[in-house]
């Protein structure tokens, strides 16, 4: 398949947060090994001025997915606190669109288009073409992933810069899977560089 990156490509990397990499609250275990593979495409889509967007979780304290509210989740990402702050070592462009999710407190969301600006903003730059990054692999990568499917985005998994939680071993593969049969396809960033 001989794809070049260019106008209509946009780079999504998933809720690269301090509470979902290692000494978080809800830790993806080995996120941190990532994040170098990351910012190579951070820097890489930067440099073909293309646009990065950055979703994250932004919850109220009293969020519907904290075990204390009856959900499956220890509390994490509170808005403004430091679990909920990007992972230091990420190299977002200064221009990176950041976009909020479950935001409300009585209602969750995986994907980074549930009830967020993704899929206007996409639209609006004329975004045909997503590659897709972050953690976890088995939540809101791959909820993300089905929704930009779902909008008929050509979607390519970064095989290489996703990290799962696996709390049976093999979620995190299984989602891969998944993911491949709706549509998407996995890449890793030596073949994103040579399209490039």
């Amino acid at each position: 398949m001989e794809v070049r990156l260019g106008s209509g490509d946009a780079l999504v990397i998933i809720d690269m947060q301090n509470d979902f990499l290692p000494g978080g609250s809800l830790a993806v275990p080995m996120a941190d090994t990532i994040v170098p593979v990351i910012n190579r495409y951070l820097k890489l889509f930067h440099e073909y001025g293309l646009p990065v967007f950055a979703t994250r979780d932004w919850h109220p304290p009293d969020h519907c997915s904290f075990q204390q509210q009856g959900g499956p989740w220890p509390p994490h990402c509170i808005a403004t606190t430091t679990g909920a702050a990007f992972h230091p070592e990420i190299e977002f462009p200064i221009n990176t669109q950041v976009i909020s999710k479950a935001t409300t407190a009585e209602k969750d969301a995986y994907s980074g288009f549930t009830d967020t600006q993704l899929h206007t903003l996409l639209q609006e730059l004329g975004i045909r073409r997503l590659f897709v990054g972050g953690v976890a692999t088995e939540y809101c990568v791959l909820n993300t992933v089905k929704d930009a499917l779902q909008y008929h985005y050509t979607t390519f998994v970064l095989k290489d810069a996703i990290c799962a939680i696996n709390l049976k071993p093999e979620d995190g593969l299984h989602a891969q899977e998944e993911m491949e049969r709706l549509g998407a396809a996995l890449i890793q960033f030596e073949v994103a560089a040579a399209w490039a």
